[in-house]
């Protein structure tokens, strides 16, 4: 499990930002704060209310710099479908193979019983410019989001 301290595991996956490009976590980590904000899927009514409060509070982090990237298992042009759809101007990325989901400990499988059989549990990291993990907070169930005020807080510290 990846705890606050920890490097931040790299991962590569695919990023819907104004179209779809290669996602490197390492090429991100340097230029200020990146919240990974790991979501089950694109369109759920609790995902989508996350990623609005995301949108809509998105000033209190690129004040200090910090980047925000949405993570899910959907594919990368569902991402981009959700990204566009919702107006949110950051990326969402794309991690189907699970790469990520597996690298942060974050595999939900509880959404089997639906015919999904893996997913992203809901969870946050803030990863500061050396590539240290300052901040996590995990889901305890689908439907809980996370404390925005204390990942604001987790952001301007790591700043």
């Amino acid at each position: 499990m990846v705890d606050i301290g920890d490097d931040a595991p790299n991962f590569t996956a695919s990023l819907a930002h104004d179209g779809i490009e290669p996602f490197d976590l390492a090429a991100h980590l340097g230029d200020g704060p990146v919240v990974l904000a790991f979501y089950p899927a694109a369109f759920s009514n609790t995902c989508t209310e996350e990623f609005c409060t995301f949108r809509d509070d998105l000033a209190r982090f690129e004040t200090v710099g910090a980047t925000v990237f949405g993570v899910s298992t959907d594919l990368p042009h569902a991402q981009d479908v959700f990204r566009a759809k919702h107006d949110l101007p950051f990326g969402l990325i794309a991690d189907p193979d699970h790469h990520a989901i597996e690298a942060y400990d974050v595999v939900d499988d509880s959404f089997k019983p639906r015919g999904v059989d893996v997913v992203a549990r809901r969870a946050v990291f803030v990863i500061d410019d050396a590539g240290i993990v300052r901040y996590r907070w995990l889901a305890e169930h689908p439907g809980k989001e996370p404390d925005y005020d204390a990942v604001a807080e987790a952001v301007a510290d790591a700043a």
